[in-house]
């Protein structure tokens, strides 16, 4: 006998308001942007976007992931900070532990510095956070051996340390890891495909970048009641908008990286949802301090494929009469939605749902729910719910 999901994947659709603000730069420090429909939109990158969901997603399920091409750095800090170790001795280890991993390396050498060279890898390793404890471990058994040896100096040295130990600590994974995946093809079978697909959210409707000349007052001069000038002024760009989010959990995908564990797969889509929801990027946020919540989530449960409703945008929403996007996107998202149903059919959608501020219906994002909690935890019930089969005779 095996059980099967009812559905395959949940699409998770966000409206939501921002103010004055900027969340997300580019290489030259202005707001991210894109040309939509032939009209300029703010954008917010889905890596952005995704590390605040991963964050808060870690602190929601008590696991954490550690993305970083320092490993060995981050495991000689634990050994002198936490277990004593000399601070030569312990980079020594860090050094060795990371050429073991079979990823090339560089080494960082600064100036005067005490310990020896840094080993820091050509590709940012991503491990649970306990995987530095158990590098450590290692570390601690091979004591001896390492305090006879000498230390990494050149990329052509060898670590004594066992290559397998340590790539087997790197292919270890938690909940994080088995949600948003894992690329690291210098290390065999250390691949995760992620569960969870996320896009560049980006507004409804046309915006403008604004500039935001700023100076900041010297206390001594001004104290001297000296007014000819600032100890510093700049310029720097923000706007204002009402978002589209979208994400979507491949449920299966989930399940497969978690080897069946429906209970854990359903515990970790649900706080996903919850922080996908919630999270928010923190750039700029003690001079904007931009903490909304969403205008509108609208979650469906379905058995087909994702379903992006990104196109409702492809025309800008125009301000309303009175002033304002988010009405006018929330009815436009309604309405496309209600479109797409009527042309691709309804059989693919398992349950389709919504809750936010509006206090008007939305009969095209299905049934209204009194709040995020109620919405999350009904999708997440219908989309676990399974049917058993039993073995072909």
């Amino acid at each position: 006998m095996s059980q099967k999901l009812s559905a395959r994947f949940i699409c998770a659709h966000v409206l939501q308001t921002v103010p004055f603000a900027c969340l997300n730069r580019d290489d030259t420090n202005s707001v991210k942007t894109v040309q939509y429909g032939g009209i300029l939109r703010t954008r917010v990158s889905s890596q952005c976007w995704k590390r605040a969901i991963r964050l808060d997603f870690e602190q929601r399920v008590g696991q954490a992931a550690l993305r970083t091409r320092r490993i060995g750095e981050r495991v000689s800090r634990l050994l002198t900070e936490e277990r004593g170790w000399p601070a030569e001795l312990a980079a020594r280890a860090g050094g060795h532990l990371a050429a073991a991993s079979g990823i090339k390396f560089e080494l960082e050498e600064k100036e005067k510095q005490v310990q020896a060279n840094k080993v820091i890898g050509n590709a940012m390793v991503y491990v649970p956070q306990t995987a530095v404890a158990e590098l450590a471990d290692l570390a601690e058994e091979m004591r001896a051996e390492l305090e006879a040896a000498k230390d990494i100096k050149k990329t052509t040295d060898k670590s004594i340390v066992p290559k397998e130990r340590v790539t087997a600590i790197l292919r270890s994974r938690n909940g994080v890891i088995n949600m948003f995946g894992r690329m690291l093809a210098e290390v065999d079978n250390a691949g995760v495909d992620g569960a969870v697909q996320v896009a560049h959210a980006m507004t409804t409707h046309q915006t403008d970048v604004e500039i935001d000349y700023f100076s900041a007052v010297d206390d001594v001069t001004a104290d001297w009641n000296d007014s000819t000038g600032s100890a510093h002024m700049g310029h720097t760009e923000f706007s204002a908008g009402t978002f589209y989010r979208y994400a979507t959990v491949d449920l299966e995908e989930l399940a497969g990286n978690l080897d069946g564990d429906l209970a854990a797969a359903r515990e970790l889509a649900e706080a996903f949802l919850q922080s996908f929801v919630t999270s928010l990027p923190q750039a700029k946020k003690n001079s904007t301090a931009p903490h909304t919540v969403p205008d509108l989530v609208h979650l469906t449960v379905r058995s087909d494929r994702p379903l992006s409703l990104a196109a409702a945008f492809e025309k800008p929403v125009q301000v309303a009469a009175d002033g304002g996007y988010a009405a006018t996107s929330r009815d436009t998202l309604s309405a496309y939605a209600e479109a797409v149903n009527s042309f691709m059919g309804t059989t693919g959608i398992v349950q389709s749902g919504w809750a936010g501020l509006d206090p008007k219906g939305h009969p095209g994002l299905g049934e209204r729910h009194a709040g995020l909690n109620d919405l999350i935890g009904s999708a997440v019930r219908t989309a676990f719910a399974t049917t058993t089969s039993g073995a072909a005779a």
